[in-house]
């Protein structure tokens, strides 16, 4: 029995939350994220955005571009971040720390 030549994958973008863009492909054996990408025609899609700055990752899990594909892998292209995760958290504290001590504020 000979060894299959190909891998079927998906390449995913959320674009937006109401809108997934999806390429199911195969793809050679051994091919890595970077030409599954390549061959979803992901650029031609969407041209302004930059994978290799927002990153790419397989179920999950950040992976670099040249990692190695597996049969049923999902590539996921991932969305530049419009906020600091930091600068967020730290907000969400200052908040929960406020509404603590609001209530029980006496004036005068």
């Amino acid at each position: 029995m000979n060894a299959p030549t190909t891998l079927s994958v998906v390449v995913v973008y959320a674009a937006s939350p109401d809108v997934i863009w999806q390429q199911q492909l195969q793809i050679a054996v051994g091919s890595s994220v970077e030409q599954a990408v390549v061959a979803s025609g992901f650029q031609q899609h969407y041209p302004q955005v930059d994978w290799t700055q927002t990153g790419v990752g397989l179920f999950g899990r950040r992976v670099p571009p040249e990692h190695r594909l597996s049969e049923g892998d999902r590539v996921e292209i991932y969305c530049e971040l419009v906020f600091d995760p930091k600068e967020s958290r730290r907000r969400r504290a200052l908040h929960r720390q406020r509404q603590k001590t609001a209530p029980g504020e006496k004036h005068g």
